[in-house]
């Protein structure tokens, strides 16, 4: 790869923190050849086109191929360089030294392990890290030697010793060498050590905490601020690492995908964690199965990609599958499938939507479609759809796209009155975003687009709301079933490759996802209620919200409204009733 190529492919990276892989084609393979990290991917890219070293020089000359993967934060991108160089061992990462080298935590294969912050771990050690705070991991392994005493002597002063050495005075070490603490101990003290950098905080945080409290009802002030500053360190260390899936619940592996439809192709993004770390992503393509959106995408990515691979404990989506089959099947294999709403789960379904939707082209899809619609330049766009069960809980979603990328802090959503009509919904959730506006009580900017998802008829009641409101904003639609794009003066039918029509079907899908994802957080909100009657199970709790929507209608249901919805008698409605006043 010449200094042409690599500009060239630095260009079409986005300008926001990943890691970055360059790869060799071997025997059909590609092959890691060094992995790095990056606050803008494009610009650190491209500085490999002038290499620093001859070593970097001889590995951009044999790479052919460059991969990414975009990251919320540095930190995060610093954990995944971590655990990819771990993974693939690329030949130029062994001995080079970035710019930046940080510290980890290591605990050395011993039958008394040594623990010890260090930028060069020793073969077979237990390592955690990286950490980006030298200073703020020095003083946790200073406390967690204060409070289990790890050795952090090398072999040689360990060995052969007749009386334990300075540490044991100062209290930081139980001296195992000497025998003033037994093996079996000292490996429980391990474990608890083990235990707290894998994410268990308390198990150093809870003494120090009691041993605070303690100083200052002793008023023992200045060790009392010590204890608080170290405890402040010991809660933020794991804070540093960013990681967002959470292994409780005995999930020991976690899949989760983000799904992108692009014309005729879909693009999957897998990120795998185990044990609470990202440790790996991918992306895959396959063809978009015709007429379906990203539901349909993970009904036909699911069983394929799995029916050769191990299945993980878990599997978190932006949606679930448009299938029940998938759904049976992978809880028969013991896999749970979630669809977090918020969390830290949901942070990473965020990011696989982002690796999904980052296409590491040159395409301006903005400008492609200003100049498709004859506007200016529409860098903020918001996208509006509603969600509701034949009018029952019904709520309506406001997201906003900048520069072509999720604003997550300006998304918004509304509950809407309950009415079996997509046009007077729209209408309702449109006028509220303007009277918003005219009035300044929304704190974001005007938009330069909005856009609807849904045909003529939703335009047309959009377009009502902003001229009761005086708010003057240009309004287009998109329909699902031909994806037509809808303007007030004609209907354009444009190519599926179109990237600016790439564009307007990423908005539209995530207005879609975040409204259904808040409709189906309102219902399963009413079912918790039912959950308690005596009588009342899955099936027919989901059979009376189709029917009532809400527990207050189900509450009000006459007896022969609740003794036609199947599997009620008159002593289980007698039952609902009693239970519900």
């Amino acid at each position: 790869m010449d200094a042409e190529e690599v500009r060239e492919r630095a260009g079409s990276l986005p300008s926001e923190p990943g890691v970055y892989l360059f790869e060799q084609e071997r025997d059909g393979q590609r092959r890691v050849l060094y992995v790095g990290k990056a606050v803008d991917l494009r610009d650190r890219v491209r500085s490999y086109a002038d290499p620093r070293s001859e070593r970097i020089a001889k590995m951009v000359e044999r790479a052919e191929t460059i991969d990414f993967a975009v990251t919320d934060t540095e930190t995060q991108a610093l954990l995944l360089e971590a655990n990819l160089i771990k993974r693939h061992r690329p030949p130029y990462n062994v001995r080079l030294k970035d710019d930046k080298s940080y510290p980890l935590v290591q605990l050395t294969d011993h039958a008394v392990p040594r623990i010890k912050v260090t930028r060069d771990p020793e073969d077979g050690a237990t390592v955690y890290g990286p950490f980006t705070d030298k200073g703020r991991v020095e003083t946790v392994v200073k406390a967690l030697r204060e409070t289990y005493g790890l050795r952090g002597c090398s072999d040689h002063k360990y060995s052969n010793r007749d009386r334990p050495c300075l540490d044991y005075e100062m209290g930081i070490c139980t001296a195992p060498c000497t025998g003033e603490i037994s093996e079996s101990d000292y490996a429980e003290d391990v474990e608890a050590v083990t235990r707290y950098f894998e994410g268990e905080t308390g198990v150093l945080a809870d003494p120090l905490r009691r041993e605070m409290e303690a100083a200052a009802q002793s008023q023992e002030f200045e060790r009392a601020a010590n204890l608080r500053d170290k405890l402040g360190a010991v809660e933020a260390l794991h804070g540093e690492g960013d990681t967002a899936v959470s292994d409780s619940g005995g999930y020991q592996t976690t899949d989760v995908l983000g799904a992108a439809i692009e014309g005729e192709r879909a693009i999957v993004a897998r990120l795998h964690a185990e044990g609470g770390k990202l440790i790996e992503r991918d992306r895959h393509t396959l063809e978009a199965p015709d007429g379906e959106g990203t539901a349909g995408v993970y009904r036909a990515f699911i069983p394929q990609y799995y029916a050769e691979r191990e299945l993980p404990d878990r599997i978190l989506c932006a949606e679930a599958p448009a299938d029940p089959d998938i759904e049976t099947w992978l809880k028969s294999e013991g896999v749970t499938l979630g669809v977090p709403g918020a969390g830290r789960e949901a942070t990473l379904v965020d990011l696989a939507l982002k690796n999904a939707r980052q296409r590491g082209g040159t395409d301006d899809e903005t400008g492609g479609l200003a100049d498709a619609l004859g506007i200016d330049r529409p860098s903020r766009i918001e996208g509006f759809d509603v969600s509701h069960a034949q009018g029952r809980s019904a709520v309506g979603s406001n997201v906003t796209f900048v520069d072509e990328t999720p604003e997550k802090s300006d998304y918004r959503r509304k509950k809407l009155t309950e009415q079996n009509d997509d046009y007077a919904n729209m209408r309702e959730l449109v006028r509220w975003r303007a009277t918003r506006a005219v009035e300044d009580r929304d704190d974001r900017p005007d938009p330069d687009l909005l856009l609807i998802d849904g045909g003529d008829g939703q335009l047309g009641a959009a377009r009502d709301a902003l001229a009761e409101t005086g708010w003057d904003v240009p309004a287009i639609a998109l329909a699902k079933d031909e994806e037509l794009v809808i303007t007030p003066d004609r209907v354009y039918d444009w190519d599926d490759d179109a990237p600016h029509l790439h564009l307007l079907q990423r908005i539209r899908d995530e207005a879609h996802r975040f409204a259904v994802q808040y409709h189906q957080t309102l219902r399963d909100e009413v079912s918790t209620t039912l959950d308690d009657v005596p009588g009342i199970g899955p099936e027919t709790r989901k059979r009376l919200l189709r029917r009532f929507g809400s527990v207050d209608n189900v509450r009000t249901a006459s007896d022969e409204e609740l003794t036609a919805i199947d599997g009620i008698g008159e002593q289980t409605a007698e039952t609902i009733r009693s239970q519900l006043q």
